[in-house]
């Protein structure tokens, strides 16, 4: 067996991390080690100890610090050093879950209090400066509005948030259908229709219902197109091309296809990089995995571009990590975990859990990419946390991908942690 050395003045990390390292660079399983460890020492060691040290629910006392040192060939010191840290991390977990359950955030709340700041349905005579004529300003305005309405999103499910988009589209269009205004100011209006028929369509997709997904879509690019805005008509058919892959349509790639090659040379880079990672997205799922590595290619050299960083206030969401979060997806779907899991554990270490259906879905994805590399029990504990994250959320998704991990798994029941996760998941 490889001897493996660490350095005692090496920055310490806790013991968990530090393990499932050593542990696969040696090649080993989980229960590979388990058996390792329990032939060193004469008898066996309880089921899922390796687990529940790696995911911290359990740390290894001074005995088993011992069989891992001489196991791996590291210092008991910094077995010792990465246990208290461990246990310290621990204590702060505990300490922020009782304050955030002190400070229950009630999502719907967080809603009523957002209107009462001024985001009420818009009141089209308000935005009219003389009879119907619509000033030239109103569109920034209607911009500044959509950009607070759509960061309701990064809290709440579409459940929560559809039919307030749909209202404000409704109020908006009004507004362009009976006002007299500049050519200009007609692009400008065309421009935040599409904005905020995009929004609704995601609201709608968020919770289940495609088919207002697919008209709000349909709306938002022909609004796009009437713009001139080729960013927004980009955006529009990735959107199509996202919905068509839930939906087991056959169109999602030209659509991407289409979405990639609808921006012209001015494109921010910002822009460039989402609608290239949606690009990679469905040749992944598709399994054309060089095509996908290709454009997860172009995600990562737009995203990287130097700039003064500007772009569509649509696309404030789409930085580094989320490209990075897109790149382990897509090696996940394509049943290449080395590649997968690095990506999506480093940008997920910086994920607030208060963006919890987005952090359980990408969550699943690692989960399942841990599946594929043969560590059942570390795909149980993920899975479990995504179950975690999507209880209460008005957005079906986080809980169609936890279903369909604990499918996954269900092969494994035998496993203590399995079977724990597939009693919760029949409720």
């Amino acid at each position: 067996m490889a001897m493996m050395t660490t350095n005692e003045g090496d920055g310490v990390e806790p013991i968990g991390p530090l393990l499932r390292r050593l542990r696969m660079a040696s090649g080993r399983t989980q229960e590979g080690l388990a058996a390792d460890l329990s032939a060193r020492r004469g008898y066996p060691l309880e089921q899922g100890a390796v687990s529940r040290w790696e995911t911290h629910e359990r740390l290894p006392d001074p005995a088993s610090r011992a069989l891992l040192a001489a196991e791996f060939g590291v210092p008991e010191e910094v077995l010792r050093r990465a246990v208290a840290l461990a246990r310290r991390l621990r204590r702060q977990e505990q300490r922020n879950q009782t304050d955030q359950e002190n400070e229950v955030f009630d999502r719907r709340g967080f809603m009523t209090a957002s209107a009462g700041a001024g985001i009420a349905v818009i009141q089209p005579s308000s935005l009219l400066s003389s009879g119907r004529r619509i000033g030239a300003d109103v569109p920034r305005q209607l911009s500044q509005r959509t950009a607070r309405l759509r960061r309701l999103d990064d809290f709440v499910g579409g459940g929560d948030t559809y039919q307030m988009y749909v209202r404000e589209l409704e109020a908006t269009t009004r507004l362009a259908d009976e006002g007299v205004y500049s050519e200009a100011t007609g692009r400008g209006l065309r421009g935040i229709i599409a904005e905020q028929a995009q929004l609704a369509g995601w609201a709608a997709y968020d919770a289940g219902n495609y088919d207002e997904a697919r008209g709000h879509y349909m709306t938002a690019l022909a609004a796009s197109r009437a713009a001139e805005d080729s960013s927004l008509e980009g955006n529009s058919l990735a959107f199509l091309a996202y919905l068509e892959w839930t939906t087991g349509g056959n169109a999602g790639t030209r659509f991407a296809t289409a979405a990639y090659e609808a921006l012209g040379s001015g494109t921010a880079p910002v822009v460039r990089a989402l609608l290239a990672d949606r690009l990679a997205w469905q040749h992944a799922t598709s399994g054309n995995a060089q095509e996908a590595d290709y454009a997860l290619g172009l995600a990562e050299e737009a995203i990287h571009e130097p700039g003064d960083g500007s772009g569509p206030d649509w696309a404030y969401w789409v930085d580094r990590d989320e490209i990075a979060i897109m790149t382990g997806r897509c090696w996940a779907e394509l049943h290449r975990p080395l590649r997968a899991i690095p990506a999506l554990e480093d940008a997920l270490g910086r994920y607030d859990d208060s963006r919890s259906r987005d952090k359980a879905l990408y969550l699943s994805w690692l989960a399942a990419a841990y599946l594929d590399a043969g560590e059942i029990e570390h795909a149980a504990a993920i899975t479990t946390r995504v179950f975690d994250l999507s209880e209460g959320l008005a957005s079906i998704r986080p809980m169609v991908r936890a279903r369909l991990m604990a499918k996954r798994l269900e092969p494994h029941r035998s496993l203590a942690p399995v079977s724990a996760l597939l009693e919760r998941a029949k409720g």
